[in-house]
């Protein structure tokens, strides 16, 4: 807990410079690139505590004569496996755990971002955690999955990305001799936001545009298809259709700039494709315009595509387009049934002033975490504790009470205290 006090201390300390790493490397603009710094120091300093409150559990004495003591041990060697559009926060979220139960871990970074998790392991290292404790390996990230999984030293795999990775990871892991590990995945969504005619207009408009095109689109979390009521619907869309056209696109370094680029050419292909695809369904609403200072680099302009139907959206689009529809307010519990056929459940959003909705809304969701009259990104470690099901995750939830005893091993020792004359000194229990 003290080593990873210091490397929250040096996290904060050095959030400008790391700051400045993660939007020249990953192209987030710098004040989202620093609240990342933040964000991911949190899991630092949430994990530190976890540690003294998990590893100090002990249960009283039963019926006067017997004590039952719950020890954890660590698992052995973790292979962290971390993505490119939180590269700095998933390797906190991933190795602060992990040594705070006892392990060690080797670290997997994103191809697209290895510089600023390669700063963020030589703070740990700074503030004391051995080299030998710790090893970040950028490399490929099919060899280092066909290296690390079939090392008989593997206890365990902490991962965040696609779901076709998650799946692979547990195919690969499934088929090993021996013994069974724990794999905790987080993956995506196709996550919704339900928009009843209650809603106040103005906030929908600003929560689904943080949603939709922070960060690029390029969260989880993000919103991808917003359903709303019909009888608002028109004025909903053109407002947000307006709000999208003020938003600025262009240099991540600028303090003016609301969109950066996406990761790569091959996203900014893959959306393309997304939207040749899309348009035999759907109808464009509203599309930025790239000018010449966009004309190099990864640049997609914020997109607002209208469809018919929630099952015309198949896939995870991993950018900033947001999908929309309409609903009758007597479909909602179709529009549920069909949000949830899609297999995922990760993050849900709730615009109303009806408490009926709202709770009608929740439990015909399979989503991990659900926002009422807020925006969909932002999960608050020990506060909203993040993840999903199905196709969006495995769980234990980051940034929550369960996730670092996953990666421990849990033993009860029950001791007859009669038997020794009350004195647990004479077990060693003193």
């Amino acid at each position: 807990s003290i080593i990873l006090r210091k490397w929250f201390d040096l996290l904060m300390a050095n959030q400008e410079d790391l700051g400045r790493i993660l939007t020249a490397e990953q192209g987030k603009p710098f004040a989202e690139a620093k609240g990342e710094i933040a964000y991911g120091a949190s899991f630092v300093e949430w994990f530190a505590e976890e540690a003294k409150r998990v590893n100090g559990e002990t249960l009283p004495t039963f019926d006067n004569n017997r004590r039952l003591i719950v020890l954890k041990q660590p698992i052995g060697v973790c292979a962290a496996i971390t993505p490119w559009n939180f590269p700095l926060a998933m390797i906190t979220r991933k190795v602060a755990p992990a040594l705070a139960a006892g392990n060690t871990v080797v670290a997997k970074p994103a191809e697209a971002t290895p510089l600023v998790a390669l700063e963020a392991t030589r703070a740990l290292h700074d503030a004391g955690i051995p080299v030998d404790a710790l090893h970040t390996l950028p490399m490929p990230g099919r060899e280092f999955g066909e290296a690390a999984l079939a090392h008989p030293r593997l206890a365990g795999v902490v991962f965040t990305g696609s779901t076709a990775t998650a799946q692979w990871l547990n195919r690969r892991l499934a088929a090993r001799e021996g013994a069974i590990l724990p794999l905790v995945a987080e993956t995506g969504g196709i996550n919704a936001m339900i928009v009843g005619s209650s809603a106040l207009a103005e906030q929908v408009v600003d929560d689904a545009l943080a949603s939709a095109f922070g960060s690029a689109g390029q969260r989880c979390s993000a919103l991808r298809l917003l359903c709303v009521q019909e009888d608002v619907a028109d004025r909903i869309f053109a407002m947000l259709a307006g709000a999208m056209r003020e938003l600025v696109i262009g240099d991540p370094a600028d303090p003016a700039t609301d969109v950066g680029p996406v990761i790569s050419d091959a996203a900014a292909r893959s959306l393309r494709e997304h939207l040749t695809d899309i348009a035999t369904h759907g109808r464009i609403l509203e599309s930025g315009t790239l000018g010449p200072a966009q004309a190099h680099g990864s640049f997609f302009p914020p997109t607002l595509v209208e469809l018919d139907d929630p099952r015309q959206l198949t896939r995870e689009a991993f950018g900033p387009i947001l999908h929309v529809l309409r609903f009758r307010s007597r479909e909602l519990p179709q529009l549920l049934a069909a949000i949830r056929e899609s297999g995922y459940g990760l993050t849900l959003g709730i615009q109303t002033r009806l408490a009926s909705t709202e709770a009608e809304v929740f439990a015909g969701s399979l989503a991990g975490n659900v926002y009422v009259n807020r925006s969909m990104t932002g999960a608050v470690v020990g506060v909203q504790p993040f993840g999903g099901s199905g196709l969006s995750g495995t769980g234990p939830k980051a940034g929550g009470p369960h996730y670092l005893v996953r990666l421990a091993t849990e033993r009860t020792l029950t001791v007859n205290t009669t038997a020794t004359g009350g004195n647990t000194e004479l077990l060693g229990l003193g």
